[in-house]
């Protein structure tokens, strides 16, 4: 067996197993000693670095990485709601750059949880509570004003389910958020882009203040990707969160004010009654 030079033993072997919403793959990072990418069928869901979690490889990750430290001056410790727990990172992470912040992962799939939770163990002291139940659920069960961020990050099958897509889903959003918190959500979509163009809708019904962080080819519509929508009821930081993401090794591009409503591009709201899911990643995308 292939030896790590790094740990002067055995290099890590993926781990794979049968969770509720497919087949989930841990595969060790051959750069980083106790990094793993976590899968779902196929489909790159996040990734771990146990050594630094302050690290955030996939480009989503980064930025909204780049809001968590936008919210509030660091290290100041933060009320966290995450409505999608995947492997934990933006959890990790809002733990390691802001201690004793306070964080709900609600992550519906529980056999996902279980494997997480024994192949990459949260830190014992983080203030992190995980509960397997559905997102807007779990959403439902947070008290009024609690949270200064709330990330929702929810994909099935590698789409975002349609009841966590409407208004009333932001509607309740809002109600969880304390007066001056923010909404960040991780969208995927392609072209024509009429999915992310509708979520802007929908949010501006919600949130006076967004602005929204993409690859530029993603808004161009020139092939399918992430996109990461931030949304507030007093305005954001727009420029620095511009120079950030602009900074980053795959440098991105953020829309606010006339130039979002304009990429917007007169979509309609989308409501309970006409909530669809997101789009479906096309294949090979992920090779």
């Amino acid at each position: 067996m292939a030896k790590n030079k790094r740990q002067g033993r055995a290099a890590p072997e993926s781990v794979v197993e049968a969770v509720d919403g497919g087949l989930a793959e841990l595969i060790p990072d051959r750069d980083r000693p106790r990094g793993w990418t976590l899968l779902l069928d196929g489909a790159p869901q996040s990734h771990v670095d146990l050594d630094d979690p302050r690290h955030l490889d996939f480009e989503y990750q980064r930025r909204l990485g780049h809001v968590a430290d936008l919210v509030a001056p660091l290290p100041q410790p933060l009320q966290v709601l995450h409505l999608g727990g995947g492997a934990f990172t933006l959890a990790r992470y809002v733990a390691a750059t802001r201690p004793r912040s306070t964080q709900q992962v609600v992550e519906i799939d529980g056999p996902l949880v279980q494997l997480v939770r024994r192949a990459l163990p949260l830190d014992a002291t983080a203030r992190i509570r995980v509960r397997s139940t559905d997102a807007r659920a779990g959403l439902a069960k947070i008290p009024d004003g609690w949270a200064d961020l709330v990330i929702a990050d929810v994909f099935s099958g590698a789409r975002t389910p349609a009841h966590l897509t409407s208004a009333e889903f932001l509607a309740d959003v809002r109600r969880a958020l304390k007066p001056g918190g923010w909404y960040a959500a991780n969208l995927a979509d392609g072209p024509p882009l009429a999915h992310l163009r509708g979520q802007i809708a929908t949010a501006a019904t919600v949130f006076p203040e967004l602005a929204l962080a993409a690859d530029p080819t993603v808004l161009r519509g020139r092939r399918f990707g992430n996109a990461v929508l931030v949304g507030s009821a007093l305005p954001l930081p727009v420029a620095e969160l511009t120079r950030r993401i602009a900074g980053d090794p795959h440098p991105g591009r953020v829309e606010h004010g006339r130039a979002l409503a304009d990429f917007t591009g007169g979509a309609v709201a989308v409501t309970d009654a006409s909530a669809a899911p997101s789009p479906a990643p096309p294949p090979g995308v992920f090779r």
